[in-house]
């Protein structure tokens, strides 16, 4: 089983989020038991920009095994056509791109997607696998 990983997940977990830490660690720990865990190049580049020191960043990924992935040309012309509908529909926000990376990706190169985005995912990834380790704390 691969798990893709998305950048909040991993924002909560280096900037110890005190509200999702403790769930999105446990979400990292749960996925790393039933298989492998991969990051997209994107997120490795957002979530490394917290870091001061890029080899600290290596460090830390490696002690999590989450493996980097870079977009594939079919990732990315996947992107490219679930932005297009998305801005055919009237989406107004021009600068998600990453977002949509994210979720070709998973969608192309992984079985599942941890993230607490799982709204974005579930409404523009229909067959993507999304695991919110947040939702437990819903109400």
């Amino acid at each position: 089983m691969i798990t893709a990983v998305d950048t909040n997940i991993l924002l909560d977990v280096f900037g110890a989020d005190p509200k999702f830490v403790e769930v999105s660690s446990s979400g990292l720990r749960r996925c790393r038991q039933e298989g492998s865990l991969v990051a997209l190049d994107v997120v490795w580049a957002e979530a490394a920009a917290v870091f001061g020191d890029s080899q600290q960043f290596l460090d830390e990924m490696e002690g999590l095994s989450i493996a980097f992935s870079s977009t594939t040309r079919t990732a990315a012309l996947r992107a490219a056509e679930f932005w297009r509908r998305y801005r055919a529909a009237g989406g107004s926000r021009v600068r998600i791109a990453a977002d949509f990376l994210v979720g070709a990706h998973a969608l192309v190169a992984a079985d599942r997607l941890l993230t607490r985005d799982r709204g974005f995912y579930r409404r523009y990834f229909a067959g993507l696998r999304v695991l919110d380790p947040s939702a437990s704390l819903k109400p």
